[in-house]
């Protein structure tokens, strides 16, 4: 029965072991511990992901981050140099293909060959583990800023491996956030003991006096995932990581996108982490924020996207986030061009700067925001912690199980998948059906009431159909979905 308990380190080796026989480049000389503590420690600050975190936030900087990845190394590469001089890049990222995300190497391998032979990527990512050490490496020593893996692998102890040995220092994703957004039908208990393992080796390298960055999955599905649930994910992946020794964590975030709210919940971010981290005995653990640019539908037209991600980046900036992960222009048509990719990064970073100095001014609404995140996060916890009697990996695996925590849209077959967002007349994500989640009748009556509200401003009931209506409405350019006339098709 799994545990929130640190790995011992006797078990960690006997695990590595069998870990790296899983593919060929697993049998690497350059995984030697010893090997890749030299390489983590001769690491220059300015490709330390940690350490130019802590920068940032010292000085109170926003910084930007891309999505992006390719199939072929030496492409993959020039895609990066590329954003990172004509995109400004403060960090980048190696975004991994769908086939090593699946631990499906061997398909890796062949798209790896069939992008050779017509000379273009035919995967959706950088396929790292196929590529091993030394083309991580390669990847590292031809770019001047810190890189991270981003995909979404439930089991991505070989790839966690093969990145930190290769001098990358940062690593997104969860045993939760890696999963119920992005699985079917992989066990909790499952994919928290393989991000046990993830987190134990960076806890590792800490021992060694290595800062490596860790970072949970903030948008979790990206559409209309109310903040208080998205905040407890990330908490929760915090406190799991922090048992194992982690010690540089960026909480995330999706944009909402009404202003208020988004801004109440980067703000309840990182009090609420840096709260629950301390209050379970994890004092040294440094903090930060990031905010991921809106990952809903975009418009087709690029003007009107390039405003999407201008509203992102004001947000993100008035709101303190460490950290911004950017979107491109192009994103309603698929994989951006990398000059599309970089035109979203510039776009993004004036706004960064123009708005450094500028604070947002508090008010009763802020307040209200605030103190309804924390109250909602503080009871879902609660629940968690005490239907795991007091552990908190126990408390997900039932707490999921028993729908007290429930993320909307999810495939996972360990969701219950009963709750339905949708918007207020304001444009902020309020919670129609409930299901079983851990809310009391004051939490319920308040998000009832706003809904209401809408209906009537709206002249409509409050149903599913508000949701419908709210997933569809950025992409045709408003916030809160509005009833169709009758015989007006969509």
């Amino acid at each position: 029965m799994i545990q929130n308990k640190k790995i011992p380190w006797e078990d960690f080796l006997k695990k590595r072991e069998q870990i790296l026989t899983h593919w060929e480049t697993g049998s690497s000389p350059l995984l030697d511990l010893d090997k890749a503590v030299d390489r983590l420690k001769n690491m220059p600050d300015h490709k330390n992901f940690a350490k130019k975190l802590r920068k940032a936030k010292a000085e109170g900087i926003t910084m930007i981050q891309p999505r992006a990845g390719v199939a072929l190394l030496d492409q993959h590469i020039e895609l990066m140099q590329f954003l990172e001089k004509h995109g400004e890049a403060d960090f980048l990222p190696s975004t991994i293909d769908s086939y090593t995300r699946q631990n499906r190497y061997q398909n890796a391998q062949d798209g790896i060959k069939e992008s050779e032979r017509l000379g273009r990527s035919l995967l959706n990512g950088f396929p790292a583990v196929n590529y091993g050490v030394e083309g991580c490496m390669k990847v590292v020593d031809n770019i001047n800023v810190p890189i991270q893996a981003r995909h979404g692998t439930p089991d991505a102890r070989l790839l966690t491996e093969i990145i930190h040995a290769a001098g990358w220092t940062s690593n997104e994703g969860g045993g939760i956030s890696y999963n119920i957004p992005y699985a079917k039908n992989i066990g909790l208990e499952d994919t928290l003991r393989y991000w046990q393992y993830c987190d134990r080796l960076v806890g590792y390298y800490a021992e060694q006096g290595i800062e490596l960055n860790r970072e949970p999955y903030g948008p979790l599905t990206g559409t209309l995932v109310p903040p208080s649930i998205s905040h407890t994910v990330a908490i929760i992946e915090s406190i799991l990581a922090a048992e194992q020794g982690v010690k540089n964590i960026t909480v995330g975030y999706g944009q909402g996108g009404n202003v208020v709210q988004d801004i109440a919940a980067l703000q309840t971010l990182d009090e609420l982490t840096n709260y629950y981290l301390k209050l379970f005995g994890y004092n040294d653990v440094f903090v930060t924020t990031v905010f991921h640019q809106w990952m809903g539908g975009f418009p087709a037209d690029e003007a009107k996207s390039m405003g999407v991600i201008s509203l992102a980046s004001t947000v993100a900036t008035l709101g303190k986030a460490t950290k911004m992960i950017t979107k491109s222009p192009h994103e309603s048509q698929g994989v951006p061009t990398k000059e599309a990719n970089a035109e979203g990064l510039r776009a993004s970073k004036i706004i960064t700067r123009l708005l450094r100095e500028q604070k947002f001014p508090s008010s009763k609404e802020l307040k209200e925001e605030k103190e309804m995140i924390k109250k909602e996060v503080n009871a879902l916890i609660y629940a968690i912690l005490n239907v795991g009697k007091g552990d908190l990996a126990q408390g997900v695996i039932k707490g999921f199980a028993r729908g007290l925590i429930d993320i909307p849209f999810a495939p996972s077959e360990m969701n219950a998948g009963k709750i339905l967002p949708a918007r207020d007349d304001q444009g902020k994500i309020r919670i129609l059906e409930f299901g079983n989640l851990a809310f009391d009748e004051d939490i319920k009556t308040f998000h009832r009431e706003r809904l209401e509200k809408r209906a009537k401003l709206e002249n409509r009931e409050v149903s599913f159909q508000m949701t419908i209506d709210d997933v569809y409405a950025v992409s045709q350019g408003t916030l809160v979905g509005k009833p169709r006339q009758k015989g007006v098709s969509a």
